[in-house]
């Protein structure tokens, strides 16, 4: 990620923060730092377990050609798909956490892994998501591939 990339990115992640002045200050300042930001506004996230996350992004990229935002967590036990906010809230699929509005996540500064949690996909500062539509084709298409099914032979 480019520096006017990575300012890009604290800027937009930044502006759903309470404070965020305070949160860009708070990231200039320690670049290992954390921010605790309200989803709902500006994005949701959906919260895929590892072992389906990352086949999934692989399909995801084979159909356009940058997902929006991902981050990884838990030694990548878990990822988080940035999506249109409203999504969480309709979401149906067993195993897979929506986090929206009333909700809030820890968010690494882009570019920094802390605590286990980093970037896999960081966001570019333009607001790009992930479309809820894509993402759930492409968890299936992961999942029957883990499966041997359609798509994929194991």
């Amino acid at each position: 990620m480019t520096r006017t990339g990575a300012k890009a990115a604290i800027a937009w992640l930044a502006s759903v923060a309470p404070n965020p002045a305070a949160c860009r200050a708070e990231w200039e300042r320690d670049p290992r730092g954390v921010a605790l930001l309200p989803a709902g506004r500006l994005w949701d996230v959906l919260i895929v377990p590892g072992e389906l996350g990352h086949p999934t992004l692989d399909v995801l990229t084979r159909l356009v050609s940058r997902p929006g935002p991902v981050l990884a967590g838990f030694g990548e036990a878990r990822m988080g798909y940035f999506v249109p906010p409203g999504t969480a809230a309709r979401w149906v699929g067993t195993g897979i956490r929506g986090v929206g509005r009333g909700a809030w996540i820890v968010v690494p500064r882009p570019g920094a892994t802390v605590d286990g949690a980093r970037w896999i996909v960081p966001p570019d500062g333009s607001g790009a998501l992930t479309d809820a539509t894509l993402l759930e084709l492409a968890l299936h298409e992961a999942a029957a591939a883990m499966r041997g099914g359609p798509g994929g032979v194991r």
